[in-house]
Formats: structure tokens, sequence, C-alpha cells
């Protein structure tokens, strides 16, 4: 299993947790307009396309919570939403979108990179992959800046739906291995599919242990 650690009272903990009111909070465009780090966040970051939008919908039970679109590059700032004033989900712009003005790709990331390296209430990043296509160049330049800033960050595949048992296996098998490699990563790998379910159980539940705990009653 993929989080050996998660029990039922953990899963139950994460499905109460992400049933609370969430809203959208602030959409940023410049580091300089980051909303104060008030509460412990959980940021996600991917590939253009990789179901990030889709993902945060699942978790929160909502359909239109964060903008999903089959056009790459969709995400063009963070968007802040707030889980009841206990965690702070952050979905951050998509990146290794190469039909991108160079200008706008350089930005986007430069946006990115200052909110990883200076946000102090950050408490995990969830690396999404999609599992039909594994972790690309962009993908590890990302791990290296995450390690590089001491950031907690964890693999989420995306898209599971869409492979094999075997062919998920495969894949996660092969990412533990070169996680170990990488200081700043969570060793253990979600598998989730925003289509069906998969994984989001879990995932909620390794989530809630970063919300503020005297508020989780």
């Amino acid at each position: 299993p993929a989080a050996p650690d998660i029990d039922a009272a953990d899963i139950e903990a994460g499905r109460l947790l992400f049933a609370r009111r969430c809203d959208f909070v602030t959409g940023v465009v410049s580091p300089g307009n980051l909303p104060e780090p008030r509460l412990p966040e959980v940021a996600f970051a991917g590939r253009s396309n990789v179901g990030k939008s889709s993902l945060v919908n699942a978790l929160t039970g909502r359909t239109t919570l964060a903008r999903t679109s089959n056009t790459p590059g969709r995400t063009r700032e963070i968007n802040f939403f707030s889980l009841d004033g206990v965690l702070m989900l952050v979905d951050l712009p998509g990146y290794g979108y190469a039909r991108a003005a160079k200008t706008d790709r350089r930005k986007w990331n430069r946006l990115a990179e200052a909110y990883v390296k200076g946000r102090p209430n950050l408490r995990r990043l969830c690396l999404l992959v999609d599992s039909r296509h594994g972790a690309k160049p962009s993908d590890e330049a990302t791990m290296a800046l995450l390690d590089e800033a001491a950031v907690s960050y964890q693999i989420v595949l995306t898209k599971v739906d869409k492979i094999s048992v075997q062919a998920r296996a495969d894949l996660t098998e092969t990412l533990a291995a070169h996680l170990a490699k990488h200081p700043a990563a969570h060793p253990e790998i979600l598998a989730t599919s925003a289509r069906n379910g998969d994984g989001i159980p879990e995932l909620r539940a390794v989530l809630a242990r970063m919300a503020v705990p005297n508020k989780l009653g």
C-alpha cells in the first residue's frame, strides 16, 4: 500500500475536514501580493494539464471550486482556498507548457519559486505527476528546487484510472527508488484519480494532519 500508516480513523478525519466549507480567498500574480501566512498551507504543483484543479475539486467534493480546463496553462496565478479557516489549499501555476510565451513561462516560474522558497507556513507540497507519462525533466527540476529550499513534498500520481494496475505498481516502484535520492521528498507515493475517486480519501487523511490541530474537533 502507498500509505500503510493511514487507518480508518485517519480516513474519517480527512473526510470530515474536507466536508467543511471551502472558499476562494485570492489569486496572486506577483510575490508582493501573497496573503499573510496565518494558516498552515498545502500546495499543489505539477506540469500543465496534470489535473491540479480537478484534484482540488475532488478533494473538496466540489465541481467548480478550482477552474478546470483541457487547455494547458490555464492556471496563471497562485490561487488560495481556505478550508474552514484551519487549512489553506494553494493551487500553483502549471509548468512545462511549451506553447506559452517564454516571458509568461518565466513569470509563472518566478512566482511559484518565490512562493515555495519564502513561505514559512508551507507544510507540504503535493507534486502531481501524470501517471500516464511519469516524471518529466521539468518535474525533476522542481524536485531539485524543493530539495534546495528544504520544502517537504510528496508525489501524487494523477489519472491512475487511465492506466493498468500493473503499470501503476511499476511506476510507483520506479519513482520510490528515485525519491530516495531526494532529501526533501516524502517516501510515500499516493495514486489518485479525480474521475473515480481512487486515493482521494487517503490524500485527504494525509493533508488533514497539516491542519490547525486545536480546531479539528
